[in-house]
C-alpha cells in the first residue's frame, strides 16, 4: 500500500487519521448539530469513533475513497475531516464530504480544505466529476460548495434513509473544466 498523502495549505494539514485521534474526534463527532447532516446519530463511544477511523482505512484501501484528518498546521489536532467516497474510478468521479468541530465554523477551514482536496481528486486521482449530496436545510454546506464553484443539478428525493426518517438531498457537481476555470479567474484577479 502506498503511503498515504499529506495535504498542506496556508493554515492546514490535512493528514491520515490515526486511533490516536479519536480522542480529539469524539467530542465533534458526538455534537448533533455536527452530525446530522452526515445522516448519522451522535457518537456516544471511542470506540464508535474506532469504526468511523475502520471506514477511512478501508475505503483508501479498496480505492473506494480517501478521508483525510483536518488540522491546524501549529497544534496537530484533528479538528474535522474532509475526502472523497463512492469512488468510481472507471467512471472518474466521487463524492466528496467533511465535517467541523463547531468550534472552528465560519473561519473559512472547511473552504480551504475542501479547495485543497478537490484539486487533489482532479491531479492525483484524475477525476472528472466531483459530487457533493447536501440536505436542503444545510443552507452553510450549500453557500460553501456553490462558492467553491459547484453547480446545483437537482433534488434526490427519499434519496437516504438515515436517522430513522427518509431524506432529500441536493446533488451538486463541478467538473474539472469548472475547477480549472475558476483558477484561472483567481489568478486574474490580482
Amino acid at each position: 500500500m502506498k503511503e498515504f498523502p499529506i495535504i498542506e495549505t496556508k493554515r492546514l494539514r490535512l493528514r491520515e487519521v490515526n486511533f490516536e485521534d479519536a480522542k480529539d474526534m469524539l467530542p465533534y463527532l458526538s455534537d448533533q448539530d455536527v452530525v446530522k447532516p452526515m445522516g448519522l446519530d451522535p457518537f456516544e463511544t471511542t470506540k464508535d469513533v474506532w469504526e468511523e477511523i475502520r471506514w477511512y482505512k478501508s475505503i483508501y484501501e479498496k480505492g473506494t475513497g480517501i478521508r483525510w484528518g483536518i488540522t491546524l498546521k501549529d497544534s496537530g489536532v484533528v479538528i474535522g475531516s474532509c475526502g472523497f467516497l463512492n469512488r468510481v474510478a472507471k467512471h472518474y468521479r466521487a463524492e466528496v464530504g467533511y465535517e467541523l468541530s463547531k468550534d472552528y465554523w465560519r473561519k473559512g477551514i472547511v473552504s480551504e480544505a475542501l479547495e485543497a482536496v478537490v484539486k487533489y481528486g482532479y491531479n492525483h486521482l484524475q477525476l472528472e466529476r466531483v459530487e457533493a449530496l447536501i440536505e436542503p436545510s444545510n443552507i452553510p454546506s450549500i453557500k460553501l460548495v456553490e462558492k467553491q464553484g459547484f453547480s446545483r443539478e437537482g433534488l434526490l428525493r427519499h434519496y437516504e434513509f438515515a436517522c430513522g426518517k427518509f431524506e432529500d438531498l441536493y446533488m451538486y457537481s463541478m467538473i474539472k473544466g469548472d475547477f480549472t476555470a475558476g483558477l484561472r479567474e483567481d489568478k486574474n484577479k490580482f
